[in-house]
């Protein structure tokens, strides 16, 4: 009873904070461009244009749902709900954190651990294009079909160095599980130094790395490679006919990949929960200390306030941050907090970088796209895997 009792907990708050997470990030991507390009960015709605997603989700659902009638109506109502389905459900074997006792009972901070749990992942996410690729033949449109064909070249063409850039952390891990790749990368080389992928050996996986988050952002068709979307030559892409919640389950679709992807990439290269530096140096101080930092900063805006709501506003961010810092003091609650903020942290950063880089690149030519696939990540892929496995096959005892 008990297990499913926790079960029931767990996946309500994971739902939760994804559902969450995914409609604050578009506000997020949209300061963080504006910020970079000189701009604004959402301000209207409610303070600094916080209540901007309730406002879009408002506007979706409200909104007139097109079915045109020259469409393939089975296969067009089918190709977003294959979509968002499929990004969703890789989410339920990504670990958030270590064991935790929850009233006594002892769970993971992980709906389900599975011992083939990257291959689920991979599974998953390879049949997202399926829902890009219906929803471009099934609109009867040139511009969404174009759309569709690029998408699905592109992201068969990009998971050959994706998955090779997988295999090489993992023949370091010794293991399919998500949880216990996480737990392989635990501990401190000459006691400071992490045992992540990206820094331990035989070979540290910095090629490797980079590899799988450049395939990342051909993955989610992100800039600057965002070809099936190109406005300039195909509209919106395959996406072009859809209008409602129809159009906003491709828009969450491509957020909860991001999520996917930055927390895979994690999970594979950074450690996971683990911490930056040892906890007898003082790892567990770092959030409370960032968060009070955070806040103080908060409240000198509101003290020297550029408009006058600033002056209202701030001074309430800073004592939700205050706030937050003294939970992550409370010896009970730090063994949920501190893992998940060395998580969050690592994959709220991945995502950061998302965003700056479609604030700031051009996209691709699509036979620049291509060729950047086959001709360089394939083969530089390729060899990083040789060199691994070679190294870990001397190096085995």
């Amino acid at each position: 009873m008990e297990f499913f009792l926790v079960s029931l907990l767990k996946i309500a708050v994971v739902f939760a904070g994804l559902m969450t997470t995914l409609a604050y990030l578009q506000w997020v991507e949209r300061k963080v461009i504006a910020h970079v390009q000189v701009r604004i960015g959402p301000s209207r709605v409610g303070p600094h244009g916080l209540m901007q997603p309730l406002a879009d989700v408002v506007k979706l659902v409200t909104k007139e749902g097109l079915l045109p009638s020259y469409v393939n109506r089975p296969f067009y109502l089918l190709a977003p709900v294959l979509a968002i389905t499929m990004a969703l459900t890789s989410i339920s074997v990504i670990p958030f954190g270590s064991e935790v006792s929850v009233g006594g009972y002892h769970t993971w901070m992980q709906l389900t651990d599975l011992n083939v749990g990257i291959l689920f992942v991979l599974a998953i996410s390879s049949m997202g294009v399926y829902g890009v690729a219906l929803a471009g033949w099934s609109s009867n449109n040139k511009y969404s079909l174009l759309g569709g064909l690029r998408s699905s070249a592109q992201m068969v063409s990009y998971e050959l160095p994706l998955s090779l850039a997988i295999t090489a952390p993992l023949l370091l891990a010794g293991t399919l599980s998500l949880r216990e790749i996480v737990q392989s990368q635990a501990g401190f080389n000459f006691g400071f130094l992490p045992r992540w992928s990206v820094f331990n050996g035989p070979f540290p996986q910095i090629f490797s790395f980079l590899i799988f988050v450049i395939a990342g952002f051909a993955e989610t068709n992100r800039v600057p490679f965002d070809l099936p979307e190109a406005e300039n030559e195909l509209v919106a892409g395959f996406h072009t006919e859809y209008s409602s919640l129809q159009f906003a389950a491709f828009f969450m679709s491509e957020y909860a990949n991001m999520i996917t992807i930055t927390a895979i990439t994690t999970i594979l290269f950074l450690g996971g929960w683990t911490p930056l530096f040892p906890a007898s140096l003082g790892s567990n101080f770092v959030p409370p200390v960032l968060l009070f930092i955070v806040g103080a900063v908060a409240l000198y805006a509101g003290l020297t306030p550029r408009r006058k709501r600033d002056g209202f506003t701030f001074p309430v961010v800073a004592l939700i941050f205050w706030i937050l810092a003294a939970l992550f003091l409370l010896p009970f609650l730090q063994q949920f907090l501190i893992p998940f903020f060395w998580f969050a942290a690592k994959v709220g950063t991945l995502l950061f970088i998302f965003m700056w880089v479609r604030a700031t690149l051009p996209r691709f030519r699509y036979d620049q796209l291509m060729g950047f696939a086959w001709k360089f990540l394939f083969p530089a892929a390729l060899i990083n895997l040789l060199i691994t496995g070679l190294l870990v096959a001397l190096t085995a005892k």
